[in-house]
């Protein structure tokens, strides 16, 4: 607790904040998939929390911003 987020954790959680929900990006802006690494430290750092599982790719993470999440994006 107490940590914030890397520039890069940042624009992950800003970008959800224009999508319905919340919905965090699966895609970087260049069309590359988020690093897996930066998705599970928002997770659990409780910035996101899964949305909910894809049965077309199950190993997507899809994730939505959490209350603490849109703080933190909406603050910077």
């Amino acid at each position: 607790e107490g940590d914030l987020p890397t520039m890069v954790e940042m624009l992950y959680l800003r970008r959800g904040l224009s999508q319905a929900g919340g919905k965090l990006p699966l895609f970087d802006m260049d069309g590359q998939d988020v690093a897996e690494d930066i998705v599970r430290r928002c997770l659990a750092r409780g910035w996101a929390e899964p949305w909910f599982n894809n049965p077309l790719k199950p190993d997507w993470l899809v994730c939505k911003l959490t209350p603490v999440g849109r703080r933190l994006a909406e603050a910077s």
